[in-house]
């Protein structure tokens, strides 16, 4: 595993509930540098990036579209972020911000993947699938686009085309719980794995998460992970504006974490949707750098035992 670098990027314009752009602060102040260095990691920490420039507002495909010349900005500044820590051999650690942030993130690491002659795998943690496009959605929320945008699907003018699309079947969905009929219609005609959480009571966490990370280990691929808060439990991490009851409990997460590290095969990595807002006394916060723990290698046995009330 190559050594972190921590980029904060404070997006707050994939959705409508303003508080997520004050995520990368309470993820540090929740104490993931300690952790990082407490495992032997001691991150570079670029700091926020500064929403760009942004362009005239360009001609929009869809009237719902909210807040369309922020998200280019930040999407063309995070993949030119992301792109330059793995070109320095270093797995940057994107501390979100709302999901469309991954819009520039997943970018940033295909494009490096195509100059590297390696594939890219993307592993979507999350109650939703994210497969709108800018014409599709209703809501007119681009964090409900990235995974679209990944695997290249038409519909996405005014971004730029995304840098050698990710083939449907290198892409996992994990502990999905709420498609909407689009994103369904659109998931049909393709190959993506859709693990919801009926396939994840039915088979366990392990089986299929194992299965997926296999296929990257099989081709060499580089893996990129995405964790949006909503992929826990709300009862469990209260602080999303997104929440959707059924999801991943407390060991579930920190189960999936510890295989993918073990694994070795993770490349990036996002941490997004946090909004320290509507946290109860950082208990989210501390839980997600919780589970950067386990993705960088914390066992149970090195946990110290302690009340996450």
């Amino acid at each position: 595993m190559n050594p972190p670098t921590v980029i904060g990027a404070p997006v707050d314009s994939g959705q409508r509930q303003p508080g997520c752009l004050m995520g990368p602060a309470a993820l540090r102040v929740a104490g993931l540098h300690q952790m990082l260095e407490g495992l032997g990691y001691p991150a570079e920490d670029r700091g926020d990036l500064a929403l760009p420039r942004m362009l005239p507002d360009p001609a929009s495909p869809n009237p719902a579209l909210d807040q369309l010349p922020e998200t280019l900005a930040w999407t063309s500044a995070i993949q030119t972020a992301v792109h330059a820590e793995l070109s320095r051999e270093r797995m940057p650690i994107i501390l979100g911000g709302d999901h469309a942030l991954a819009l520039g993130s997943v970018a940033g690491a295909a494009a490096h993947a195509s100059e590297a002659g390696r594939p890219l795998f993307l592993l979507w943690l999350d109650a939703h699938c994210d497969f709108h496009t800018p014409r599709s959605t209703v809501s007119g929320n681009l964090h409900g686009t990235p995974v679209a945008y990944a695997a290249g699907r038409d519909g996405f003018a005014p971004f730029p085309r995304f840098p050698a699309p990710i083939a449907a079947d290198r892409i996992c969905l994990f502990g999905i719980r709420s498609v909407d009929q689009a994103e369904y219609a659109a998931l049909k005609d393709c190959d993506i794995a859709v693990n919801d959480m009926r396939v994840l009571d039915e088979q366990g966490i392990a089986r299929p998460l194992r299965a997926f990370l296999d296929k990257v280990a099989a081709a060499n691929g580089l893996l990129h992970v995405s964790l949006d808060v909503d992929f826990l439990d709300p009862a469990i991490a209260p602080a999303v504006g997104t929440t959707v009851p059924g999801g991943a409990t407390f060991r579930e997460a920190h189960l999936v974490c510890e295989l993918i590290h073990e694994t070795g095969l993770m490349t990036s990595l996002d941490l997004v949707e946090l909004n320290p807002a509507l946290d109860e006394r950082s208990r989210t916060a501390r839980l997600m750098v919780d589970l950067l723990g386990s993705l960088m290698g914390r066992k149970v046995f090195d946990r110290p035992t302690r009340c996450f009330s």
